[in-house]
């Protein structure tokens, strides 16, 4: 009697925090290339990672405390203790609690990797305000900054010109708090208005540090961003330039990128690779940046410490993210040079005739050709997907697409400000 030849050894078992759209893009990724149903791990279910082939899903109450999320990853790690465990979030808190608890989690039996960089790095970029000051450090363009705390009043930032945007330096602080009206960025025309936005903040118990910065003009279509990836010895690997054509405008979802042209920028792949290495990167990075008309420069925003939803557009267009984590962290493979993507591939989230809808007449065009050619992936349309409930879902959520762009958007078509 023949005996059955070993399963050969899994290349990875990706194990994702979070259940937004970049949760599932991550897990998508994996599955395409490795076949890899990732473990995803989440506070409470959500249609974005329900009944997907690509996610096993668990549900675990309470995951925004360290300690409990780092029981929950050694209890899945115990499950399979001989293959590779990649921990990766969706969102910054998770990637905080990952590299605070480093050490305990790849202390746990079996193989476990954290692809991200050390604490020191990740605090020099994370808060946006010592993100600003590294900038000007490195002669890197941002716009005029003042960081404040809300009980300061306005007077605190007296030193800039309106209109002013204002936003927490530290995204994983500014999500401990809830309070009504809260928002992701605040925008004041004046003094006064300056005044009520961050009584607001102050009353809803929020004590950290604010930015507030002199606005950038221009719409949807002068934001940008550079997707980068370092190896685990601080190599850098790859890096993306991404113009944006189309945001949420909701409130607590302003600035979310919903729809995404790869291109090519070599001046802002340069300045954010720059920032980067000087840090000593480890892992994925989304830097915002925003083309300023008046002067065609783009200027440095933020940098998310992780693959976000639009990370897909760097798979999308052809540059593996699965592959990247698993070459640099899990085999450690070397590289023998860093790769800027070239391709042109557009990203969307949403309807594309939602956004023809919402952009200037030469990106419609552009969303036209991409999509006629084949060039154009929206991450939640995966066709190895079955379930009809989730097709339900996602049916669902691109028709609420629509009805939040027709509540929240400032106009139907916006003047193309992006100089070509």
């Amino acid at each position: 009697m023949s005996v059955p030849a070993p399963r050969p050894r899994p290349a990875v078992r990706p194990v994702v925090l979070g259940a937004d759209i970049g949760a599932y893009a991550t897990a998508r990724t994996f599955h395409e290339t490795f076949g890899a149903a990732s473990v995803v791990l989440a506070g409470v279910s959500t249609w974005q990672v329900a009944r997907s082939v690509a996610v096993d899903l668990r549900v675990v109450p309470g995951l925004t405390d360290p300690d409990r999320m780092v029981r929950a990853i050694a209890d899945v790690v115990a499950e399979a203790p001989d293959v590779p465990h990649l921990l990766l979030a969706s969102a910054d808190w998770y990637v905080d609690a990952l590299v605070a608890r480093r050490e305990e989690l790849t202390g746990l039996p079996g193989e476990v990797v954290v692809p991200y960089a050390h604490t020191e790095a990740m605090a020099r970029v994370s808060d946006k305000g010592a993100f600003t000051s590294l900038c000007r450090e490195l002669d890197v363009p941002v716009p005029a900054t003042a960081v404040i705390r809300a009980a300061d009043g306005p007077d605190a930032a007296a030193s800039l010109r309106f209109p002013v945007v204002v936003k927490a330096a530290s995204t994983t602080a500014y999500h401990k708090v809830t309070f009504p009206g809260q928002r992701k960025v605040d925008r004041a025309a004046d003094r006064a208005e300056l005044a009520q936005v961050l009584a607001r903040i102050d009353g809803g118990g929020f004590t950290g540090d604010l930015l507030v910065q002199e606005e950038v003009p221009g719409g949807d279509a002068t934001m940008a961003a550079v997707n980068l990836f370092f190896g685990a010895d601080g190599s850098w690997r790859f890096a993306q330039f991404g113009r944006v054509l189309l945001e949420e405008h909701t409130p607590g979802a302003l600035g979310n990128s919903v729809a995404q042209v790869t291109g090519v920028d070599d001046v802002v792949v340069e300045q954010a690779r720059r920032v980067l290495e000087h840090v000593g990167w480890r892992g994925f990075a989304n830097v915002d940046v925003k083309r300023d008309p008046r002067d065609g420069v783009h200027r440095f925003l933020e940098v998310n410490p992780r693959v976000g939803r639009s990370g897909y557009a760097v798979t999308a267009s052809g540059y593996d993210v699965a592959r990247m984590y698993v070459d640099a962290f899990v085999h450690r493979t070397g590289a023998a040079g860093g790769v800027v993507g070239t391709n042109e591939h557009l990203f969307h989230v949403v309807p594309l005739g939602l956004v023809r809808r919402y952009v200037d007449d030469d990106d419609a065009a552009l969303v036209r050709r991409l999509a006629r050619s084949g060039a154009a992936t929206n991450p939640l349309l995966y066709r190895a997907e079955r379930d009809p409930r989730r097709w339900a879902a996602i049916a669902a959520a691109q028709l609420n697409q629509v009805r939040k762009f027709a509540r929240h958007h400032p106009g139907r078509k916006q003047p193309g400000s992006y100089g070509r």
